[in-house]
């Protein structure tokens, strides 16, 4: 029996918004070699634009897939893998010589780990509350915000205005000094099993709905005005979120069990 035409097409929708999100980490990584780091970042933007999309219209069309979900995974490697490793070895980590090009290879390396297991986690069926380790655009966000940010301190046009948040800008070349271990805590943050919260999974009851809500517009009004450092922020908070929610619940845990096994022994 022949699929449809319509079917067929909207099957298809959801793979184009994959294509696209490769096709823009391939021109980002063009744009790097080339020393155009903003011009590579914005592609970036572009490409989480598209994964964003991609897994929103195969849900909406109930058209998700083994195919798709094997596309999306390699669009990822190439978007928020190779393309950021390039961007920040160019950038900042090719001063350091054979060190800087280890940390890029594990950064892609990294990414390449958390796909695979996510993939193998989505094909076991079971259901997910929450991502186990960063996520590998959330990782990539982080050092896309950056450049993004960072380009505020360049050529005069660049200068602090009312598109920067002045605090934020007096930050960023610490953040610039920091990088590589930064990258490394991302490349880690990646392989690890700390969990972190998946929006695809939120429930929300009717408040929560409008409390949201306005969260959101408040946050695209901020995005309106400081658009770089806003996606700066909360990329960053993202993903010190895990670790700032996992650690006292471990130290916790540990502290019960310790507890618990002096009471055994007494």
């Amino acid at each position: 029996m022949k699929m449809p035409a319509i079917k067929k097409g909207i099957f298809v929708i959801p793979s184009l918004f994959t294509c696209g999100n490769m096709t823009f980490g391939i021109l980002s990584i063009f744009a790097s070699g080339e020393g155009q780091f903003i011009r590579a970042a914005w592609f970036l933007i572009g490409a989480l634009a598209c994964d964003i999309l991609d897994g929103r219209i195969a849900r909406m069309t109930k058209t998700s897939s083994e195919f798709g979900m094997q596309l999306d995974s390699l669009s990822d490697l190439v978007s928020f893998g190779v393309a950021p490793s390039v961007m920040m070895y160019m950038l900042v980590l090719n001063s350091m010589g054979r060190i800087g090009i280890a940390i890029a290879v594990l950064f892609v390396l990294c990414s390449a780990l958390r796909l695979a297991r996510f993939n193998v986690l989505a094909q076991s069926g079971e259901v997910q509350k929450h991502f186990i380790g960063l996520p590998t655009p959330a990782s990539a966000g982080v050092i896309i915000s950056f450049v993004l940010s960072y380009e505020l301190l360049g050529p005069e046009e660049y200068a602090l205005n009312f598109k920067t948040i002045p605090v934020l800008m007096t930050l960023i070349p610490t953040f610039f000094t920091v990088m590589p271990i930064v990258i490394v805590a991302l490349s880690f943050l990646m392989v690890s099993n700390i969990p972190y919260i998946s929006f695809k999974r939120l429930k929300l009851t009717r408040v929560k709905t409008i409390q949201l809500f306005a969260v959101l517009i408040v946050l695209i009004l901020l995005i309106l005005v400081y658009p770089q450092n806003i996606f700066f922020i909360v990329f960053s908070v993202y993903a010190a979120s895990g670790l700032l929610i996992y650690l006292p619940r471990f130290f916790f845990r540990k502290r019960k069990k310790e507890v618990e096994e002096k009471n055994a022994r007494s």
